[in-house]
């Protein structure tokens, strides 16, 4: 017995399935943008500073003792002198009268160096790092004494002590030394307590600056896009290429921290400017990702002289008279020239692995490659901006 189709609901069915395909192949195509666009785009938090979340730096001078005689000397060291008396001083002992005989190689003078992290509360306890000041040879099982550290303002944040780590040593005998990294600074894990707090109010705040660690125009206007894309409210407008002012919504009046929470996680696909660095000093070259050469053609080569001297000793010959033995000058030159090719053609670059490709073609190291890019910049065929350090 044979069914009964329906030609309606045939057509209804086909309708379907090509409906269900075309949704299915518009998902696969959608997911290839977002995870194409997912991986070049970047978090705000990770490209951008929030106004008021920031580090300070701090300083201080002190004294570290319990050296085993690698400390300053002091006839050397009069700073060190110096403060060795006034703690002693301070702590109730006089040496102004035996000032001659205080002969120590036990203490060093040493600055104290510490990022306070932002919103640093009293009792909080930080790493610092210590530098010796004078001649000491090593800080190795020294402790630094109770030393203030101030801020740019003058003002003292915190106060460090504690026994200091080195990673380096020194050894020495009568015919050779032995040094393995550097034993005149180290570290005091959780050496230093904060004292006094850094003020700022981040839950009053009405509009909140945030400040883009490479400035860029575009950069800063998809910022300013996919905040007030997220707010679903016009809140976020670029002030310059290095700031983007965010008006506080009104339901975020009392949630400020719960306002940056959402907006640092937003992805932003950041623009940068075509830019070659070049640093001379170490041969490193480093170009941008829209670095872009024009079709121009490339020649090098290296000319090298060598000079050799091989002097010759010139004697008289046997049972003569009045001879004397001299030395005759013999010079030899050789001049080689490398690199004798024709001339190599750089198309225009599409991409830098394809620029890279065509430089690499031509058989050139890092070395003659800076002189290269500083003549293809001099010629007017690099759309990028090129500096040299």
């Amino acid at each position: 017995m044979h069914a009964i189709r329906s030609p309606i609901l045939s057509r209804r069915i086909t309708g379907a399935i090509r409906i269900g395909i075309g949704v299915l192949v518009a998902l696969v195509v959608a997911l290839q943008i977002v995870a194409g666009s997912a991986l070049a785009a970047s978090r705000i938090k990770d490209i951008t500073d929030f106004e008021g979340i920031r580090e300070n730096m701090l300083v201080g001078y002190g004294i570290v003792v319990g050296l085993n005689g690698t400390g300053d000397k002091l006839s050397k060291s009069p700073f060190t002198q110096q403060s060795l008396i006034a703690m002693l001083e301070r702590l109730g002992v006089n040496t102004r009268d035996s000032i001659t005989k205080l002969d120590t190689k036990n203490v060093a003078a040493v600055m104290v160096t510490a990022t306070l992290k932002p919103f640093a509360r009293q009792g909080t306890r930080f790493d610092i790092t210590v530098n010796s000041l004078g001649d000491s040879k090593s800080l190795r099982g020294g402790t630094l004494l109770v030393t203030p550290l101030l801020g740019a303002d003058g003002e003292v944040y915190a106060v460090a002590q504690g026994p200091v780590a080195i990673a380096g040593f020194t050894a020495s005998g009568d015919a050779q030394t032995v040094t393995q990294g550097i034993a005149t600074t180290g570290r005091i894990a959780n050496g230093a307590i904060v004292e006094r707090e850094i003020g700022f109010e981040l839950a009053k705040l009405k509009s909140v600056k945030i400040s883009l660690r490479n400035p860029d125009l575009t950069t800063a206007r998809r910022i300013a896009e996919a905040i007030n894309s997220a707010l679903r409210k016009r809140a976020a407008r670029p002030l310059d290429p290095a700031t983007v002012l965010l008006t506080v919504p009104r339901k975020y009046r009392n949630n400020i921290v719960g306002l940056l929470t959402d907006i640092e996680q937003l992805q932003v696909r950041p623009d940068t400017i075509a830019k070659v660095i070049i640093d001379e000093t170490s041969g490193i070259i480093v170009m941008g990702e829209r670095v872009r050469i024009s079709t121009v053609a490339i020649a090098q080569g290296n000319l090298t002289i060598r000079i050799t001297e091989t002097p010759q000793v010139s004697q008289p010959g046997p049972f003569t008279t009045g001879g004397t033995t001299t030395t005759v000058p013999r010079t030899r030159i050789d001049v080689e020239e490398q690199g004798k090719k024709k001339f190599g053609i750089v198309k225009n670059s599409l991409t830098l692995q394809q620029l890279v490709t065509n430089l690499n073609a031509l058989g050139i190291g890092p070395r003659d490659l800076i002189g290269i890019l500083q003549a293809i910049k001099a010629a007017g065929a690099m759309q990028a901006s090129l500096e040299v350090r």
